[in-house]
């Protein structure tokens, strides 16, 4: 017998590249891939996504398949989701805007269509019709897209949904006037939450990306994402702008001038405007309080 010749199965190896993204934006779990990856990565099967759009206010994005799973991010009305796979109540797929991969509820996904606005205040209500006594139907927050369409007679609501949305309330889209830091001060007091990107629930990222987003420029969905890829960074020394971006370990806020800062937080719960040195202060644990600058071109 030869010693040296192997007994029994034969064994096979995978050899070549193995490229592999952040697992929170690259679509491959131990099942299945996204059909882009085919030839890169290997996986038992692979899809071609199926688009679908968000059609509830708001929807949270789970890490795992049941409700009571960590949210991860949030996909909001009118928003692109790519379904990979489906199973029971839940789909499994990545947001169009971020590619950010999450499990959501298939129900509350939808067809597609070409929203015109979005609600640029910090949330909006759909009524029955274009008066103020109306009965409301749904309420919208900061970032949902609407397809709008006429003007009502009395000039102060669009058409929208089977309903109407107060003119003031939304913008068309590529179209919001107010900058970044504009939009965070709207949003001074809406409620904490890990993985909110709405007007009625925000985290740290969430903020950033949301405000960002209503002016056209679309950030990664977490701050570290966004630290390393998003925005120019400022020498040490720079003055701080209204609208620059500092990042702290695993947070991140937007300065409101050279001293003060908003962001959402867990120490308030909510979104706050405090002076940076505060917030800094209770990053006292980490060997640097303040890893980056950052400013965003407009």
């Amino acid at each position: 017998m030869d010693i040296n010749k192997p007994i029994g199965r034969p064994i096979h190896k995978l050899t070549g590249h193995s490229l592999f993204g952040d697992k929170r934006t690259t679509p491959i779990r131990g099942d299945l891939a996204d059909i882009s990856l085919a030839g890169k990565l290997f996986a038992p099967h692979y899809a071609v996504p199926m688009l679908r759009t968000g059609i509830a206010p708001v929807t949270e994005i789970h890490a795992e398949a049941h409700a009571t799973s960590m949210p991860v991010s949030a996909l909001m009305h009118g928003e692109e989701f790519a379904v990979l796979d489906v199973a029971g109540e839940w789909a499994w797929g990545y947001c169009r805007h971020d590619n950010y991969l999450g499990y959501l509820r298939f129900a509350e996904l939808g067809d597609d269509f070409a929203a015109t606005h979005i609600v640029s205040a910090s949330a909006t209500l759909l009524v029955a019709a274009p008066s103020t006594k109306a009965p409301v139907l749904a309420r919208y927050p900061m970032g949902a897209r609407l397809l709008c369409g006429d003007l009502s007679d009395c000039g102060k609501y669009l058409a929208c949904e089977n309903g109407f949305v107060p003119r003031a309330h939304v913008s068309e889209i590529g179209c919001v006037n107010a900058s970044p830091a504009d939009l965070a001060e709207q949003l001074i007091g809406t409620p904490y939450s890990w993985g909110g990107r709405s007007g009625d629930a925000l985290d740290c990222s969430g903020l950033v990306q949301l405000v960002f987003g209503l002016k056209g420029i679309m950030a990664p969905r977490d701050a570290d994402m966004q630290m390393a890829d998003f925005g120019a960074a400022l020498p040490e020394g720079t003055t701080m702008e209204r609208g620059d971006l500092v990042f702290f370990p695993g947070h991140v806020g937007i300065m409101a001038d050279a001293d003060n800062i908003i962001h959402a937080n867990g120490a308030a719960m909510a979104v706050s405007v405090e002076p940076l040195a505060d917030a800094a202060a209770r990053f006292a644990e980490h060997a640097v309080a303040i890893l980056a600058h950052k400013r965003v071109a407009l």
